[in-house]
């Protein structure tokens, strides 16, 4: 064999469902507290409007939870020869933190809600 194989470069495949992962999750954990700072710093955004990325947030942590395992059970089906553990398991953790973040908004939100109408 001349040419070589992927198995035999020394070198794990990416998984790039871990690298999604972690790219959602840090999404989802920047979205909400950018906009509230956006909202507070400049004119452009109320700080109710700024509740409008509470649901970017739940979806976008969603995603990087449900990519985060995906990307862990390819890790697994694949014996550990495809690399990205360790970015799952953050992109999961930036991904709870996400949907935490969101559900603090939301309550934030519902709170307001209920101050204003009653």
């Amino acid at each position: 064999m001349a040419a070589p194989t992927a198995s035999s470069n020394g070198r794990a495949a990416p998984n790039g469902w871990a690298r999604a992962s972690l790219v959602a999750g840090l999404a989802a954990a920047v979205v909400l507290p950018a906009t509230v700072a956006v909202a507070e710093g400049t004119d452009l955004l109320e700080l109710l409007q700024a509740g409008l990325a509470v649901p970017v947030a739940a979806l976008t942590g969603l995603m990087a939870v449900l990519l985060a395992r995906g990307a862990r059970s390819r890790v697994q089906r694949t014996l550990g020869r495809v690399g990205g553990e360790r970015t799952a398991r953050a992109g999961r953790a930036l991904g709870l933190l996400g949907l935490a973040l969101a559900a603090a908004g939301a309550i934030a939100l519902a709170y307001y809600a209920y101050l204003t109408r009653y």
